[in-house]
C-alpha cells in the first residue's frame, strides 16, 4: 500500500479550495477507502491551525482542527529522535523547520510528500525523498 505524507500547504489548499484542493480530497476520500495511507505529523498539523488563524480567524481555524482530526490521516508525534532527523534535513537545506518535518517523515515512511510549496525543490536528489506537487 502506498503512502502519503500531506504537509500544511496541501489541507490548507484543500481548505480553502485553492488550486490542487482536488488533488488532496481524492487522495482523503482514496484512504478513507483503504487505497492508501495519508500522514502528517503533529507539527505540520499544528502549522495548519496557526495559518488558518491567522488568514481565517479562530473560528474558522477551530472548525478545520475539527475537521482534520475526523480524516483518514495518521498523525504522528514527534520525539526526540525524530526531532532530530527533521534537524539534520534542516541543517542540510535551505527550508523551513516545519517543512523538515514533513520531509523526515516522508522519509521514514518510504512516501510521497504531497504538497505545492517548492521549498522542497531544495530536497531534490535527496535519498528516499519524493514529492507529488499539486499545483
Amino acid at each position: 500500500m502506498a503512502n502519503y505524507v500531506l504537509d500544511s500547504f496541501a489541507l490548507l489548499a484543500f481548505f480553502r479550495d485553492e488550486s490542487g484542493a482536488d488533488i488532496v480530497e481524492q487522495l482523503l476520500n482514496d484512504a478513507a477507502e483503504d487505497k492508501h495511507e495519508l500522514f502528517i505529523t503533529t507539527v505540520n498539523a499544528g502549522e495548519v491551525f496557526y495559518m488558518s488563524h491567522r488568514k481565517d480567524g479562530a473560528t474558522r481555524a477551530a472548525l478545520v482542527w475539527e475537521a482534520m482530526k475526523k480524516f483518514p490521516l495518521h498523525f504522528i508525534e514527534i520525539d526526540l529522535e525524530f526531532s532530530l532527523e527533521a534537524a539534520k534535513i534542516k541543517a542540510s537545506h535551505k527550508l523551513s523547520f516545519a517543512d523538515a518535518f514533513a520531509a523526515a517523515l516522508t522519509i521514514q515512511k518510504k512516501g510521497t510528500l504531497v504538497t505545492g510549496d517548492d521549498e522542497f525543490e531544495a530536497l531534490k536528489g535527496q535519498a528516499g525523498f519524493k514529492v507529488k506537487y499539486i499545483v
